[in-house]
């Protein structure tokens, strides 16, 4: 069947505008609050069993807040200091105990330490579901980054089974 040139243009055109409206706009999977929450829960929990007293962060994809708890007597620095780990976590999709390594004085990236926001000390963890990165996830309050960071992971492992699709 042959088409007539106005149509076969008109075609190709629409054909071109759902190609361009595809290119021009993505989608990306997210964690609900509910999840998030969950997360956090988990994470604080695992620190009171330890006998610690932290605050406790979930952040989007984008770095941006979802998820908060501050135990009763963490310190007042703890709540930003958690939402900064988790920002990081998500910023650069990287453990930052790792990223405080890598960013240390004398290192090539040591300057990613003056970026706004970011806060490279152990303790924050990206979020992932089907290998993307889904958000952060940063704890604050523990003796030191190590113990920070096993509670962050308490939290993720706790939700795994609800980021599984």
């Amino acid at each position: 069947m042959k088409l007539a040139p106005s149509i076969l243009a008109l075609a190709l055109a629409t054909a071109a505008t759902g190609l361009q409206a595809q290119q021009g706009t993505y989608g990306s999977t997210n964690m609900t609050p509910e999840v998030a929450l969950a997360a956090t829960q988990a994470a604080l929990q695992s620190c009171r069993d330890s006998g610690y007293q932290v605050a406790v962060a979930v952040t989007d994809r984008s770095g941006v807040t979802i998820a908060l708890l501050r135990d009763r007597y963490a310190g007042a620095h703890t709540v930003e200091t958690a939402m900064r780990k988790a920002y990081t976590a998500a910023s650069f999709n990287m453990d930052t105990l790792e990223l405080a390594r890598v960013t240390q004085a004398g290192e090539e990236a040591s300057g990613i330490r003056m970026v706004p926001g970011i806060l490279a000390l152990g303790g924050g963890l990206p979020v992932a579901a089907a290998g993307s990165l889904i958000g952060g996830i940063g704890v604050s309050g523990a003796p030191g980054g190590d113990a920070d960071r096993a509670c962050a992971q308490a939290g993720i492992d706790a939700v795994e089974v609800d980021l599984e699709f």
